[in-house]
């Protein structure tokens, strides 16, 4: 990932954890961890924390435990956080004071459970981001991005009512949005360029069509100054 190194000079105006660096990185580390977390089918929501200042990060499900992650690095500063209390789930990159040049390598690959309600929030500062959550439980997603890249995949069987805030910087992000759910969707600010599919326009919102009678509503809110939003919406 050669452009990391560069990205995460930018980074740093977004997120305080990605530095650049006068040191050459180390060797490739591989960790993997899980966390058991609460039983299933319980009413109240996990609230997880990723905190990531720079590198790829994917977002999926396919555990029996609350999460079972995977992290590539070759910062041994950057060796990733990782711990849950009282329903919080944290998993975040930390903070370094030594810069760090060269080729860096950051993967976080994360996959949770989909019978466990989660409220997710995500600070991620520059790279890629791919967010398949269209299996999982949501009751809330909350997203501030900085420089790169963003795919969220919502695509599956939503089960309760939910809101999806994305907080933009530079870049692009694409929202793949769940069929057969009212989608209420609205995007402002300093976004470059709006593309949405299989949604009609309504003053300032895009609407689903044919699901005003849906059991399942999911607003959808883009604010900031994002390069270019897609919303992309049942059959499109």
């Amino acid at each position: 990932m050669k452009w990391l190194g560069s990205l995460c000079i930018v980074g740093t105006l977004c997120w305080s954890g990605c530095v650049s660096s006068y040191r050459a990185a180390g060797p490739t580390q591989y960790d993997s961890r899980s966390i058991d977390g609460p039983s299933a089918h319980r009413d109240e929501p996990v609230r997880v924390n990723l905190e990531i200042g720079a590198g790829d990060l994917k977002v999926g499900s396919g555990t029996s435990k609350l999460v079972q992650a995977y992290f590539t690095y070759n910062v041994p500063a950057w060796k990733p956080e990782m711990h849950y209390e009282g329903g919080s789930l944290t998993v975040r990159q930390p903070s370094s004071h030594e810069p760090h040049f060269g080729n860096t390598k950051y993967d976080w690959d994360l996959r949770f459970n989909r019978e466990i309600p989660l409220d997710m929030h995500v600070t991620f500062g520059a790279g890629e981001a791919q967010l398949d959550l269209g299996s999982l439980d949501l009751r809330g997603v909350s997203l501030n991005m900085g420089v790169g890249r963003l795919e969220m995949d919502l695509r599956g069987h939503a089960r309760h009512d939910y809101s999806v805030r994305i907080h933009g910087g530079v870049g692009e992000a694409i929202v793949h949005l769940p069929a057969g759910v009212a989608i209420d969707a609205r995007a402002e600010g300093g976004i470059g360029e709006i593309e949405v599919r299989g949604l009609r326009k309504e003053g300032g919102r895009w609407l689903s069509e044919g699901t005003e009678d849906a059991k399942v509503k999911v607003h959808v809110d883009v604010e900031g100054g994002i390069g270019r939003i897609s919303l992309i919406g049942d059959g499109s």
